[in-house]
């Protein structure tokens, strides 16, 4: 989010209906509103822009949807891989089924029956050196197949299968978000205030959509004195005037106070009023009905705590 910064000169600074002794204090500044720029995260062509200039919006309603067709198809594969990825951890992790065992039992049965016949034979030498190797390798890699079944799969080999699972949902997961991004929703309550781009147009992460900004509550800020700092306090109500509205005022309510002194602002027309340090003080103005614009110059008059009344 970010203050709007109209055109116009930032204010009139410290032009009081009053001096800094007097009850009440007149001050000048221009109302701003608070923006919120949205902006694609996904690369893609804007299939349609719901939101026009002006409009009023609700949070969570359809600003822009961007074609998801592509994202759809590589989650597919995704979701794919990940029943795959699933399916394998679940037999390492359940280990050898019966029949493989039962066969696998057999076929280091068969080997070493095999070579315990092939080693009688060779001490008559009516079998030679290789024709017993072969049936030596046979036997060791029956037995170590059999072993494994029966033992189960090792804990890494079950560690490796659970990440290679966690990699697999980690990337569908990231897909199904880049297919909820395509839809731009609003963040917040508010009014269009700028559209970006059109239907059709190729945008990318970062490529800003549409800007909302929050007409219903205004800010202004203004600087007092360091002499009458003391006397403006947190939570202070303003009447705020502004030109064009003779016949009414719009209440007003202090929610901030600089800590920190700075030089009167450059536009203050005079040298001997530009060289004062002051303080800014920000105030919220109610705008319910909209009657207020961003940019407007305001006058908040405050009665200073601790005067009578």
């Amino acid at each position: 989010m970010k203050p709007f910064f109209p055109a116009l000169m930032l204010a009139a600074f410290l032009s009081g209906c009053s001096n800094e002794h007097g009850e009440i204090i007149t001050e000048t500044g221009t109302l701003e509103a608070t923006e919120v720029t949205i902006s694609a995260q996904v690369n893609g062509t804007l299939r349609s822009v719901r939101a026009m200039e002006g409009s009023i919006v609700r949070e969570g309603d359809t600003l822009a949807v961007i074609d998801d067709t592509e994202w759809k198809y590589q989650l597919q594969q995704a979701e794919a891989n990940l029943k795959a990825v699933e399916a394998q951890y679940r037999l390492t992790l359940e280990g050898a089924r019966e029949e493989d065992l039962i066969q696998a039992d057999a076929n280091y049965k068969s080997a070493k029956s095999d070579l315990q016949r092939m080693e009688e034979l060779h001490k008559t030498r009516s079998v030679s050196e290789k024709q017993l190797e072969d049936a030596r390798t046979r036997f060791t890699l029956a037995e170590q197949t059999f072993r494994k079944l029966k033992e189960g799969s090792r804990r890494e080999e079950i560690a490796l299968a659970g990440a290679r699972r966690e990699q697999a949902a980690a990337q569908a997961a990231q897909l199904r978000k880049k297919v909820r991004d395509c839809t731009l929703t609003a963040p917040t309550a508010g009014t269009i205030i700028t559209r970006f781009v059109e239907p059709g147009e190729l945008v990318g992460p970062g490529s800003a959509v549409v800007r909302i900004a929050d007409l219903t509550s205004l800010t202004m800020k203004i600087y007092v004195s360091q002499t009458i700092l003391p006397r403006v306090q947190l939570g202070q109500q303003a009447s705020i005037a502004v030109d064009g509205f003779e016949d009414r005022s719009f209440e007003g309510v202090v929610i901030h106070i600089s800590s920190t002194a700075e030089f009167t602002p450059k536009n203050i027309q005079t040298k001997e009023e530009r060289v004062k340090l002051v303080f800014a003080v920000k105030l919220n103005v109610a705008n319910p009905d909209g009657t207020l614009k961003a940019g407007l110059p305001a006058d908040a008059t405050l009665r200073l705590s601790g005067s009578q009344p």
